[in-house]
């Protein structure tokens, strides 16, 4: 497929139009070789100690959207997930995770999704994510929404659900058992929200938020590679982003994990988790147990 074709089939012109029709048409070529391959027998090795993995298929699926990134974009950096960093000149810098949910892969579940971003001088700009089960592919260029192949993404509408809202969980690989901050959260979480999915794939988290199908996301030192594509999906459809002390939350991929924790939803929602988080610490009242 030539650029001008790409650039129409990803929504045709306008700012980084190049850019996002290259990502999207790299992963869903990465997409449909992980669908096709992903009841194959896997070779499953354990990267580090906290139990991270990695399969074939994280390499291939990488090798494909590397290979059209370096085409298209010779002079840029890109940091993927298993290749680490491929350096280039000035302030541009690819984000590549091939299969965010490798862990999933690995036990038989089919949720994963592949993710890829564009950061300018640190801030995403591009953003895209295609789930190969589906086939659908989510993307956002800053400043110009949030789309998918039906039309634009509006998230959730920010009204509290009477049971609770439910909402997404990440934390970093670096976060282990003995954090008793992320625990202490994440069950208070569980009590007072209807369901708190871990689901081993963050930036399917993040589309879902996008799509409206969740109330909300909440990380606590998030991993870096991810979370600006899957922020930008979201924040390019109405869900306003915080820290969880409720400032602006300014996803980037530098820096450490406790700058990457924060709190996404809208309007009412927001407002109920942030309380909820706050509570943890004493400094709000935390309102009755969802039931």
């Amino acid at each position: 497929m030539s650029d001008p074709e790409m650039a129409s089939a990803a929504g045709g012109a306008g700012p980084y139009a190049r850019e996002r029709a290259v990502a999207v048409a790299a992963a869903e070529e990465a997409g449909t070789m992980l669908r096709d391959r992903f009841r194959a027998p896997l070779t499953v090795r354990t990267k580090d100690a906290s139990g991270d993995v990695v399969t074939e298929l994280d390499l291939a699926a990488e090798e494909i959207v590397l290979s059209r990134l370096r085409r298209y974009f010779p002079h840029d950096r890109i940091l993927s997930e298993e290749a680490g960093l491929l350096d280039g000149t000035g302030s541009r810098t690819w984000l590549v995770d091939p299969l965010d949910g490798t862990n999933n892969v690995a036990i038989g579940l089919p949720a994963y999704v592949v993710g890829i971003a564009l950061c300018v001088a640190g801030a995403p700009v591009v953003g895209v994510v295609h789930e190969p089960l589906t086939g659908r592919t989510w993307h956002a260029v800053s400043g110009h929404g949030a789309h998918s192949d039906s039309g634009p993404l509006t998230g959730p509408d920010g009204r509290l659900p009477a049971p609770g809202p439910v909402i997404a969980w990440t934390q970093g690989h670096a976060v282990g058992r003995a954090d008793t901050a992320a625990a202490v959260l994440r069950q208070h979480l569980e009590l007072r929200c209807r369901r708190v999915l871990q689901l081993w794939a963050p930036l399917l988290g993040w589309s879902m938020l996008a799509r409206g199908t969740i109330d909300g996301f909440v990380g606590y030192r998030a991993e870096g590679l991810d979370l600006p594509a899957g922020a930008l999906l979201a924040a390019e459809a109405g869900v306003e982003l915080r820290t969880l002390h409720g400032e602006v939350f300014r996803p980037g991929f530098a820096g450490s994990g406790a700058d990457r924790s924060f709190v996404a939803a809208r309007t009412d929602t927001l407002d109920y988790v942030l309380a909820q988080v706050a509570s943890v610490t004493g400094r709000r009242d935390p309102g009755p147990t969802v039931r």
